[in-house]
Parts: C-alpha cells; structure tokens; sequence
C-alpha cells in the first residue's frame, strides 16, 4: 500500500478461483487497480478463503480439480448467501446457466472476454451487493427502531433526560462512554446516538472483546496481511477499517486486556492504525462509543484498566439506569413486547393481566430490559389465551426470594428442608393473594382443606377469612 492509499477506503474483495495460474494473475493484473484481489487454486481453498476473510465477489471457474464449480458454487452460498458469484467457462451451456442461475450465482462469462465486459459484469455484481446490504441494515434497523424506543424513551424522567442527552451526543462526534448493568441496553443507546448523527448513512460495527479469544482479539481488530502469523493465508480488514466513516462500538471495554488498551488509545488519539504484519498506515475516520458494566473508576484504582483510556473514553459520560430504578416503564415495556412477539408469533396475545403485571413491577429484574423481553417472549410463545395471567408466570418471578432462601435450610434434614421450603412457598402465595386461602389454593394446587391443615400445623393463623 502506498501512503495516497493510506486514507483511501477500504476496496472491495474479490476471489479469483482458477486451477491456472496465469489466468488468476491475469485477473490480478486487470482488477488491482480498483480492487483487492486474492486467489484460490481449487474449491477447498476457496471455501477456508470464505470462512477466513470477508470477500464481496467470487469469479469462479466452471472447472477445478477435487470438485466443480456447481458443487463450489453451492458451498458458498451455504456459507455466505449475500457473496455474489459470477461463474468464468469455455463453454455456456443451456443446462450448466440454468443450474449455477438456481443455486444463486450473478452472471456468466464466456473466454474469451474482453476487460469492458469484465469490468461491467462485476460492477453490476458489486451493486446488487450493495443493495443487499442496504435492504438487509435497513430491516435490521426497523428491527431496532421496533424495539428501541421504549427500551430508550419510558416515562420514567431520567429515560426522557437520557433521550435529550442522545439527542445532543448524536450530533457531535465526541467519544462516549456508556455505563450501567447488564441487559440494560447500552448498544441501543449507541445505535441511537449513531442513528441520530450525521454518521448515519455510514456503518456502525459493534465489538465486544469478552466474544473474543486474547490470541485473535488484535487481529480483529486491526486486521492483518497475508502471512504476518501462522494461518494467516490473506489478508483481513479489522473492525477499525470496516467502521471507517461510521461509529465503532467497543461493548464491556473493561474486559479489553492491558495491552490492547494501550493500542486502542494510540488509535483513539492519533486516529491511524497498522495492520498486523504491515508497516503501513492507515487513517481512520471513527466515531468511538463505549460501554461497560463495571466500575473503570475502580478498576483504575485496580490497575487494570489504564487511566489515561479511561479519560478518553469518559469525554462525553451517559448512564443508562438499571429498570427496578424506573418500575413505572415496566407496563409500557410490557405492551410493547407482548405486541412485538404476538406479531411474530402469529400469536392472539393482547396483554397481560393486571395481577400479573403487579407481579412483574415487583419483580426486582435483576437482568433489566434483556430479561423482561425474554420473558415476555416465552411466555408470548407459551401463552394459550389472550391474556397472560399470574399462572402462566414463570416461578422465579413469582417467588424471586425463594432461591435465596434455599441457603437457609441446606443443612437441614431432607424432610425438614422441603417443609421448610413448603411453607415459603405457601407463605409467599398468601401474601399475594391478600391471605384468601381459595384463591391460594387454586394457583397451589391443592384442595383448601390440605392447605388450611398445614397452616395450623405450622402455627399460621389466617390474616384474613374467606
């Protein structure tokens, strides 16, 4: 790469799959211009090519050793649909278009050709690609539009003052920061701000370094050249690259390790990088979000996370409240989800129940808004009426202090430890239920005089008569 390529964006791939070696360097020597061309002898290493590197493009040869180019041309799609294959023979046959045509190639071309008709067919391929992807994010985004807004807007004030501060953010390109638990949704935010801004139209590339391993962690993130360590057959565009224009999302940063940190803040400050094996550098034009679940002030004081990243990073700090902090946007929370998944399902699902979603806003909802859409899911999915009631609810949501409560009674005696258990369970019911012993009965189970002779066995005395 020269330095006038440095800044120059990423070009798109293409896999030149030929047994003859002249004719993939020929192939070289008419598209490097304008694109990144990598080459394959055979369909086996083809298809580790496609599992390894990303490619936009495949100009693949009807015949190969070890298996066709039908049976390749089958592979890929298996493995990556959205690549466009134009399939190079000597020969066009009725029967051979008409089957690579069915298994989703883009085009034909016949040897011989001539570079015009080349260079046509593959810009018409790139383009379909293009409008793939387009129609593919745009999807992806109604699917978070459909969602995202009543994980980020409730009625609780500080998700309206969280909505402002998202307003405000999106329209800078400064450095976030995003705290709070787990599930409480952090990424939406980033979208949001993402979403909002002038970066828009450009990609944004979400990264969570705990997904993954230490060994591949830079490479993934920088990307490499062919040959810059064992099993790097091509080259590879990191996240970095592919974010170039657009907004890279860095999810739990506190898991980055220590030496990465020390890498992305070079990258954060002097906005370049280098690939692995490559001493050339690459500008970079990135809007950074981060997020995290933990405490970087603490972890500083720790010593594992460095304190000049963190203040970085902290440019611009948003704290997304954890949902037992907000119970008032539960119900909207709800409606919407139970609307969501019924669509979905082709399920006639129309609500919740008042006793049910009295449960559900004392619930403490230790995995927020990811836990109360999952459980609105299941039971969407499970539901057999219209109306979700207080016995189709799950029993940790019900009695979310009884597994904590199974340390009391470890010790004890089998029999001992399950009448113990017993009688939470019954107590916890009756409270629910304002101590109506029938209605007790019925969502335990059990007949009313059973329950009524456990109560007095164990002391318990009725707070109120049926």
């Amino acid at each position: 790469m020269t330095g006038s390529d440095a800044s120059r964006p990423t070009r798109p791939v293409i896999l030149v799959v030929d047994d003859d070696a002249g004719l993939r360097e020929s192939f070289r020597l008419i598209l490097d211009d304008e694109y990144e061309v990598i080459e394959a002898p055979d369909g086996p290493t083809a298809l580790g090519t496609l599992r390894s590197a990303q490619v936009d493009l495949v100009l693949l040869d009807i015949r190969l050793p070890h298996m066709d180019g039908i049976q390749v041309l089958e592979r890929i799609k298996g493995i990556d649909d959205s690549v466009q294959v134009i399939l190079v023979t000597a020969v066009k046959t009725v029967r051979t278009a008409v089957a690579a045509m069915k298994l989703g190639a883009f085009d034909y071309l016949t040897k011989p050709f001539d570079e015009e008709e080349l260079f046509a067919v593959i810009r018409r391929a790139l383009e379909r690609r293009s409008l793939e992807r387009e129609v593919q994010y745009l999807r992806s985004e109604l699917d978070q539009r459909d969602g995202a807004a009543q994980h980020i807007i409730g009625e609780h004030a500080e998700m309206q003052k969280l909505a402002k501060v998202i307003a405000q953010t999106a329209r800078t390109t400064t450095t976030v920061l995003i705290t709070g638990e787990s599930g409480t949704g952090k990424e939406l935010v980033a979208r949001a701000i993402h979403r909002q801004g002038p970066r828009r139209d450009k990609p944004f590339v979400a990264v969570n370094p705990a997904a993954i391993s230490e060994s591949l962690m830079e490479s993934e993130l920088f990307g490499h050249e062919k040959g810059a360590f064992t099993g790097a057959r091509q080259r590879k565009i990191g996240r970095f690259e592919m974010a170039h224009g657009g907004t890279l999302f860095l999810d739990e940063i506190g898991t980055l390790k220590h030496e990465l940190q020390a890498k992305l803040l070079r990258v954060i400050q002097e906005r370049e990088i280098e690939r692995v094996g490559s001493m050339h550098t690459i500008k970079l034009d990135v809007r950074f979000i981060a997020a995290t679940n933990v405490d970087l002030k603490q972890a500083v004081a720790q010593g594992t996370f460095r304190e000049d990243l963190y203040y970085r990073l902290n440019v611009v700090p948003i704290h997304v409240p954890p949902l037992r902090e907000r119970r008032e946007d539960i119900p909207v929370l709800v409606d919407h989800f139970v609307d969501r998944y019924s669509r979905r399902f082709g399920r006639p699902v129309t609500g919740v129940s008042p006793e049910a979603l009295g449960v559900m806003r004392d619930y403490p909802w230790p995995g927020n808004v990811r836990e109360l859409q999952n459980v609105i899911e299941r039971l969407v999915g499970l539901a057999d009426g219209p109306v979700i009631g207080v016995d189709d609810l799950p029993f940790d949501l019900m009695f979310p202090d009884c597994r904590a409560k199974l340390k009391d009674v470890e010790n004890l005696p089998l029999k001992e430890a399950t009448e113990e258990f017993e009688r939470q369970i019954i107590l916890r019911v009756l409270e629910r239920v304002g101590w109506n012993q029938s209605e007790a009965s019925r969502i335990l189970g059990v007949h009313r005089n059973s329950l009524k002779v456990k109560l007095e066995r164990w002391g318990i005395r009725s707070l109120r008569d049926d």
